[in-house]
């Protein structure tokens, strides 16, 4: 398919994972890929697989130097952003009780603050018929045990994109939610562990933890014009678990 040929796309959290997944769908689908992240390694592997349409820059979604910096590359070498997968993100335990204000900010700056600044600084750089994809989950809509912090944050996720969808209103731009349930990736085994991942893929309506390819798929459709009039959305990928 070549839904977004001469595309240019910033996958932010793009090193691994669901955001790496997601990069590699936009490039197979025609886009030029900017990928994010705090790990040079990271990057470097990451460049690796998604061949010449790729470009890594490094930083943090939490420095807005950071992020400047990125914006003004992607300005500089392509003029603009057509698509924008807000992606980084992080979680870990705490049941209510054990929950230090560490925990706290180290979360909530990552998946809210950095993910409202990621977006913010993009938008001179996007125009009609951009989209932005926020990467949500589906311990947004679920209570679960000793993650509410991280829950809570995608939660606020969630609402960024009703919200914003109403602040874009008439500039063309759209902004939607994609909400993983449990992927395969690096950060979700080292949250849950074998055991841990092997029970809640389990859980799931599909009986099993789902793949990166799998919501690369999804952020590729939202990214495209086959979703043109999806704005304030959210989908889920989360092989039923949040739905039934």
């Amino acid at each position: 398919m070549s839904r977004l040929n001469g595309k240019t796309a910033v996958v932010t959290g793009g090193g691994t994972g669901i955001g790496l997944g997601a990069a590699k769908r936009f490039i197979e689908e025609g886009a030029f890929v900017y990928i994010f992240g705090r790990r040079q390694d990271v990057l470097d592997a990451a460049l690796k697989q998604l061949g010449p349409n790729a470009r890594a820059v490094r930083g943090s979604v939490t420095d807005l130097g950071d992020l400047d910096r990125l914006y003004e590359t992607v300005k500089v070498e392509r003029g603009g952003v057509d698509i924008l997968l807000a992606n980084a993100g992080t979680g870990s335990f705490a049941k209510l009780g054990e929950i230090t204000p560490e925990h706290y900010d180290q979360i909530f700056d990552l998946n809210v603050k950095g993910l409202v600044f990621t977006v913010q600084k993009a938008l001179p750089l996007m125009g009609a018929g951009a989209s932005i994809i926020l990467t949500g989950s589906s311990t947004g809509v679920m209570g679960t045990p000793a993650f509410s912090i991280y829950s809570a944050t995608k939660a606020a996720v969630r609402n960024l994109a009703r919200s914003w969808a109403l602040d874009l209103k008439g500039t063309g731009i759209r902004v939607n939610v994609m909400s993983p349930g449990p992927i395969t990736t690096e950060l979700a085994m080292e949250v849950l562990g074998d055991e841990g991942a092997a029970q809640i893929g389990a859980s799931t309506v599909l009986g099993r933890m789902g793949d990166a390819s799998e919501t690369g798929a999804v952020a590729a459709f939202l990214a495209s014009s086959d979703s043109s009039f999806m704005t304030g959305g959210e989908v889920f990928v989360d092989g039923g678990l949040a739905q039934v």
